[in-house]
């Protein structure tokens, strides 16, 4: 890189707080320059096609549009768009479907001071940067079989509570099917009960923003 090269950046979170951390960071770079700011993903899209960064930072959690489908929007109409997924999960399905969407980088939102501006860099030059906890997660269960979409939408409702019955009556099947998908989730996940399979599914990003049921 040119040494009067500066990086155009976007910073894309739904927290203004975290944006305002990131542009007092950026700000002590002199080969760095915050050139717009989003708060949802749709606005992510937009500012993206107006201002054309050299690198985007995207929370993976972001209202109107996820931060997956904005990456997906974006990498659909500009396929060199180099993007870095913030994130406060570090499991490693959500990893893996964002780095399959085309990002550069998952970088952990607790690493930001730490890790964010070398890897701003990093990703610049064309590299690939994931945390050595993030990788190791996806090669510990690289190969295992994957929750159905079914399957994740049972143990979302596990998750606030319900029971096999109540399941089943919001997902027009019976409990004895309600009963079934558990025991195929529990087993795939190699949990001990539900609320462990809750548990497991938060830790690996398979149900983001949820919270295990108590008991």
């Amino acid at each position: 890189m040119n040494s009067n090269t500066v990086i155009r950046v976007l910073a894309a979170d739904d927290h203004p707080l975290l944006r305002d951390g990131i542009a007092s960071l950026i700000g002590t770079q002199r080969d760095m320059k915050l050139v717009a700011e989003a708060a949802t993903g749709r606005e992510t899209v937009e500012q993206f096609r107006i201002v054309r960064p050299d690198v985007t930072l995207l929370d993976i959690q972001m209202p109107e549009m996820s931060g997956i489908d904005a990456l997906i929007a974006i990498r659909s109409e500009f396929p060199m768009a180099k993007i870095i997924i913030l994130t406060t999960y570090g499991g490693d399905v959500l990893a893996e479907r964002a780095l399959k969407a085309g990002a550069y980088a998952y970088v952990l939102k607790g690493l930001v001071r730490k890790d964010l501006l070398e890897t701003i860099r990093a990703v610049h030059l064309g590299h690939k940067r994931i945390h050595p906890d993030v990788a190791t997660q996806l090669l510990t269960h690289l190969g295992e079989d994957s929750l159905s979409e079914r399957e994740i939408e049972v143990l979302r409702l596990v998750a606030t509570g319900n029971s096999n019955k109540e399941i089943g009556a919001r997902l027009s099947i019976t409990e004895h099917t309600a009963k079934g998908h558990m025991k195929r989730i529990i087993a795939k996940l190699g949990a001990n009960d539900r609320t462990h399979a809750v548990t497991l599914a938060l830790t690996r990003g398979i149900l983001p923003g949820a919270t295990p049921p108590k008991g």
